[in-house]
């Protein structure tokens, strides 16, 4: 596995595999892996990709009260689980590799950002299209794989790819659990042996609302909502938003059908984490 720390040298390993006639896989990541990205890794593999993955803590998508300097990293741990995923390649740049010091440009995709995790984290989606945006320019990727667990910023990225005419394939792959339900996170990291017991509220409510379609063939949003709702406010979590929406544009809908999704979020502590049931 090559380890990179340039643009010059991605581009050099690029080009070179390109001229070997191979499919580019792009795997971006913040580090502090877990089997969630290690599932996208999987899927570029299986896919027939050389495959590359970076390792970038973004600060352009952390507002002024949140967790960037204490976001989890352990670069030594991620590279050797990378190796044990066969990955071909990993970029690790540094701060001033990625943004010269006076960086002025910024991508967003408006209206799809301001909404659901954009309400409570304005400017973060800016922050991911903006890095996104420099990282497919860098890799020039054929494809480039982004797990479920992250719909909203999935649903951006898909759409800010097509209309910048990214010449790339945005692969959704779907999402990862622990053993006890909760979604596979890096900030799961951070929750005391009693707050991840509080947490797993936010999965069971989405399970009881799959339950209900499934096999109740209830289809009406807001009693499927309000029903969630009950369950994560049963625990003493902060509920911060749980809404069913359609998939392209992230409008509410009165009724569940294909390619729509339920997106929640909760509190638990200082800690903030999201999920989703995806009906695609």
């Amino acid at each position: 596995m090559e380890i990179l720390k340039k643009k010059s040298q991605v581009r050099e390993l690029v080009n070179k595999e390109r001229s070997k006639k191979q499919i580019i896989g792009f795997v971006p990541t913040m580090g502090y892996l877990h089997q969630g990205h290690l599932s996208l890794i999987k899927k570029a593999k299986n896919d027939g990709c050389f495959t590359i993955v970076s390792i970038f803590v973004n600060p352009l998508q952390f507002g002024p009260s949140e967790d960037f300097q204490r976001y989890p990293r352990d670069t030594e741990r991620d590279l050797k689980l990378l190796k044990e995923a066969n990955a071909d390649a990993v970029f690790i740049p540094s701060d001033e590799e990625m943004y010269n010091s006076n960086h002025l440009t910024f991508v967003n995709v408006s209206k799809l950002s301001e909404k659901l995790e954009g309400s409570f984290r304005p400017g973060h989606f800016a922050g991911v299209c903006t890095v996104c945006a420099k990282l497919f320019n860098i890799v020039q990727p054929d494809r480039a794989y982004f797990g479920w667990k992250d719909a909203q910023q999935l649903i951006i990225i898909r759409k800010m790819v097509r209309d910048l005419d990214f010449n790339i394939s945005i692969v959704p792959v779907a999402t990862v659990r622990e053993e006890d339900g909760l979604a596979a996170s890096s900030r799961n990291v951070y929750l005391s042996p009693d707050q991840r017991k509080k947490a797993l509220v936010l999965s069971r409510a989405l399970q009881k609302i799959e339950q209900m379609i499934k096999f109740e063939s209830v289809i009406d949003a807001n009693l499927l909502i309000e029903e969630g709702k009950k369950i994560i406010k049963s625990e003493d979590v902060e509920l911060q938003y749980l809404e069913a929406v359609e998939l392209e544009n992230l409008e509410r809908v009165e009724k569940i059908r294909k390619n729509t999704g339920i997106l929640g979020a909760i509190k638990v502590g200082n800690v903030r984490l999201i999920d989703n049931l995806i009906m695609e």
